[in-house]
C-alpha cells in the first residue's frame, strides 16, 4: 500500500472562497476494526474513519462546522492555533464553551494569522478524541522558504481495544493497586501499522516529511536508516536545520524533516516506527512495538539491512539543541507559578490527577463566560470554584511556568493559545530509588531557546517554560495531553479578563448551545453570583 504523494488541496466537504476555507463536519459513529481484531464504535466525520486531513495556506481562515450526531456533547480544538481575540473558539468544553448537545451544530472560525506548519483538530469534551475524532491540519506558507521537492504526510496514532470512555469507566470500579495495562495498537496514517506501507521516493529529490503524533498515550519513534534526516520545524516553529537520526513524539507533537533522496535506486530502505510509553515494562510482542515502512526506490528492489543501534549512539531532537529560525531571546521572569504534578488515590477506581491543590473538573458554567459576566469579581480566582484551577494573569507580564513531577511517567504537557520558551530541564524527585535515570539538569541558549506549544515533562524532573502573557482576553487551558486531563491534570490561565469584557463578541451560537444542554451563560462557576459557588460539587482536594 502507498502513501506520500505530492500534496494539493484535499477536498473533504471543502469549498474555497478567496481566504476562506469552508469544511462541514458530520460527526456521528462507525463501527470499525483499526488494529485487526476489535471491532467497535468509532467516531468519523461524514461517514469516514479515520477523517482526512486539511490543507489550508497562511493566511487562510478555516469555517469548521461541527454538526453532532452523537448522543453526547463534543466540541473541536485546533492544536497549535493561537486564537488571537478569538477565545470562545478554542473548543473545550466547559473552559472556553459547553459543548455542541446532540443534534446540534456550531461553526469554529479559525484564523490562521501568520501561523503556518503541522497541527491538528480534535475533540476536547471527553475522550472523543481517542475514539477517531481527529485529523491532521496543514498550514502551507504562502512562500515556501525551504526548497524541496515533494510533501509527504505521516500520521501516527495509538488504537485501543475498546473506547476509552468505556474502558474509564470499567476502571473505576477495579482496585487502584490493580489497574490493568491496555496494550494498544499502532496505527500510520490511519492503517494498522502491521499492514506495511510503501512511500515512493525518486533519487535525488528534496522530501518534506510532516509527522505527527495525534494518539493519546504512546509516543513513536520513527527512522530511516541509511538517510539523513534535518528538522526544519517542530510544533509549528519553523527552526535553524538540525541534523538527526530519528525523531521521538510525545502525543501532541508534531515535526517536519527535510530528507534527501540517495543517488542511486539498487536498494529500497525502511521506514521505522517504534510505538513506545514509559509507564509500560517492556513485553514482547506487546511493548514497544515494531511497524516496519518502506522507502521504495525501485519495484522489486533488495531492502538494505543495517544493524541495530542503540538509541543512545543515535541523534535525537531535543529541545536543548533545537533552535528556532527566528531568534528571540529568552524572557525574564516578573512571576512564576509553581504547578506540581499530585495524585490522589481512591483505593476503587482510576486515581485523581492535579498540578495545584485541587483535581482539575468541570464547573457548571464555562469558564470563559464567567470571565466575560464577573466584572471585577473576575479578577479573583475563586469565583470560578476550587476545581476549574484558574490562574489570573496580568496583562503582559512574563511568566514563568515551573512544573514538577516526581512519579515515574512522563507527561506532555500542552499549552493552549501560544507558543513558550524552553528554559529549563532538570532532576525532581528521587529517580534514583526507583530505579529510573536521573534526568540531567540543562538550561537554554539565552539569545535564542527554543519554543513550542507541547513539551514532555520527564518522569522525576521539572521543566520551566516561560511566556508573555499578551493575549487579553483568553481563556486558555494547559494539561497533560493524555487521559489524565479527564483524570484531572490541568490548570486554567484567565488573562486580562476586564479586557475580555470590553471585547468579546460571543457567537450566539455558543450560548444558545449552553442553554440547550441546560448550563449557565453568565455567573460564577455555580452559576450564582458573588462567592456563592452552591451547585458545584466539593473539590477532590489533593
Amino acid at each position: 500500500m502507498r502513501f506520500g504523494l505530492a500534496v494539493q488541496l484535499l477536498v473533504f466537504g471543502v469549498s474555497v472562497l478567496a481566504a476562506r476555507v469552508q469544511v462541514t463536519w458530520d460527526v456521528g459513529y462507525k463501527s470499525i476494526s483499526r488494529d485487526g481484531f476489535s471491532t467497535w464504535r468509532a467516531i468519523g466525520a461524514n461517514g469516514q474513519v479515520p477523517i482526512p486531513p486539511i490543507y489550508v495556506t497562511q493566511g487562510d481562515v478555516l469555517e469548521l462546522t461541527a454538526i453532532n450526531h452523537l448522543d453526547k456533547p463534543i466540541t473541536l480544538h485546533a492544536h497549535g492555533l493561537f486564537q488571537r481575540n478569538s477565545t470562545f473558539y478554542d473548543g473545550v468544553g466547559m473552559v472556553t464553551e459547553c459543548g455542541i448537545p446532540p443534534g446540534g451544530q456550531y461553526t469554529y472560525m479559525i484564523d490562521t494569522g501568520e501561523q503556518h506548519g503541522l497541527y491538528f483538530i480534535h475533540g476536547h469534551y471527553g475522550l472523543e478524541m481517542s475514539e477517531g475524532l481527529r485529523a491532521p491540519f496543514i498550514i502551507q506558507e504562502k512562500e515556501q522558504s525551504t526548497e524541496y521537492d515533494e510533501d509527504i504526510l505521516l500520521t501516527l496514532e495509538d488504537w485501543g481495544q475498546q473506547p476509552e470512555g468505556e474502558l474509564i469507566e470499567r476502571l473505576k470500579q477495579v482496585s487502584t493497586d490493580s489497574l490493568p495495562n491496555d496494550y494498544k495498537t499502532g496505527l500510520v496514517n490511519g492503517i494498522n501499522g502491521n499492514i506495511s506501507q510503501t512511500v515512493q521516493f525518486e533519487c535525488n529529490r528534496r522530501y518534506r516529511i510532516r509527522v505527527l503524533n495525534i494518539g493519546l498515550d504512546q509516543s513513536f519513534k520513527v527512522q530511516i536508516p541509511g538517510h539523513t534526516m534535518h528538522v526544519i520545524e517542530a510544533d509549528g516553529v519553523t527552526t535553524k536545520p538540525l541534523r538527526v537520526d530519528g525523531l521521538d513524539l510525545a502525543p501532541g507533537q508534531r515535526y517536519s524533516v527535510i530528507v534527501q533522496a540517495l543517488e542511486s535506486d539498487e536498494f529500497n530502505y525502511g521506514l521505522n516506527v517504534t510505538m513506545h510509553a514509559d509507564f509500560l515494562d517492556p513485553v514482547p510482542g506487546l511493548t514497544p512495538r515494531y511497524y516496519p515502512q518502506v522507502i521504495e526506490y525501485r519495484k522489486g528492489a533488495p531492502m538494505r539491512e543495517y544493524a541495530q543501534q542503540s538509541d543512545d549512539a543515535l541523534v535525537w531532537p531535543d529541545d536543548f539543541t533545537l533552535e528556532p529560525r527566528d531568534e528571540c531571546e529568552m524572557g525574564s521572569a516578573d512571576r512564576v507559578i509553581e504547578l506540581n504534578k499530585r495524585n490522589y488515590l481512591p483505593g476503587m477506581g482510576l486515581p485523581y490527577y492535579g498540578l495545584g491543590n485541587a483535581s482539575y473538573a468541570s464547573v457548571r458554567v464555562p469558564t470563559m463566560l464567567s470571565a466575560l459576566t464577573m466584572g471585577d469579581l473576575a479578577r479573583d480566582p475563586l469565583v470560578y470554584g476550587p476545581q476549574s484551577s484558574v490562574i489570573v494573569l496580568n496583562y503582559m507580564e512574563n511568566v514563568e511556568l515551573v512544573v514538577r513531577n516526581g512519579m515515574n511517567r512522563s507527561h506532555p504537557m500542552h499549552v493552549h493559545s501560544r507558543v513558550f520558551q524552553v528554559v529549563e530541564r532538570g532532576p525532581w524527585g528521587d529517580a534514583q530509588a526507583m530505579g529510573k535515570r536521573v534526568v540531567p539538569l540543562q538550561v537554554a541558549r539565552p539569545n535564542n531557546p527554543m519554543r513550542r506549544d507541547t513539551v514532555v515533562l520527564p518522569e522525576f524532573g521539572y521543566i520551566k517554560l516561560r511566556f508573555k502573557a499578551d493575549l487579553p482576553g483568553a481563556v486558555s487551558i494547559v494539561h497533560c495531553h493524555t487521559e489524565h486531563l479527564a483524570q484531572g491534570m490541568a490548570v486554567v490561565l484567565v488573562e486580562a479578563p476586564r479586557v475580555l469584557q470590553q471585547n468579546a463578541r460571543v457567537p450566539q451560537a455558543l450560548l444558545d448551545n449552553c442553554r440547550a444542554l441546560g448550563f449557565p451563560i453568565s455567573g460564577n462557576g455555580a452559576g450564582n453570583q458573588g462567592y456563592d459557588l452552591t451547585g458545584l460539587p466539593p473539590a477532590i482536594a489533593l
